[in-house]
């Protein structure tokens, strides 16, 4: 099991990862990303990162992620936005590697967490990441503006 940060060549196979775990998740159609939006907001602008876990050098999982800041602990911590491993290799240690690997990430950058959501139907994932230590934030709810909501918001509507 090896690990790679993606590089701007991986763009095409990062939305790959992407749009996989969209039909997973059973949200396919709410990915809008292409090659040239991934390009941008990943490589130029530097605002996500993506490692992939590669088994004999076919990178077979990806995470994506990013850094967030805590007020309270007074440093960054890392939000993972997207783990997934390719349904044929799964249960192998392939997801388990790449969140050991964010932890490294973690520690070697002084972020004081990581944390990620889940989705509630999503039960092996969750049983996954509580076997893992994981705590889920029961007192928290995420809430979230987008689209034409977000639009009037922000021109003051």
């Amino acid at each position: 099991m090896t690990y790679r940060f993606a590089n701007i060549n991986d763009t095409k196979l990062i939305l790959f990862f992407i749009k996989a775990l969209a039909e997973y998740e059973k949200m396919s159609e709410l990915v809008v990303a292409d090659e040239n939006i991934l390009n941008e907001w990943i490589f130029e602008k530097k605002k996500a990162e993506v490692i992939f876990v590669l088994e004999e050098g076919k990178e077979v999982g990806f995470a994506l992620f990013f850094h967030n800041f805590s007020t309270f602990l007074g440093r960054a911590g890392i939000y993972l936005e997207d783990l997934f491993v390719l349904p044929e290799y799964r249960h192998k240690g392939y997801g388990k590697g790449l969140i050991k690997k964010l932890a490294e990430i973690a520690l070697e950058r002084k972020c004081g967490r990581l944390e990620w959501c889940c989705l509630d139907w999503n039960k092996p994932s969750i049983n996954f990441y509580l076997s893992l230590g994981a705590v889920p934030m029961d007192d928290w709810t995420t809430y979230r503006i987008t689209g034409d909501k977000l639009s009037q918001l922000g021109k003051g509507q």
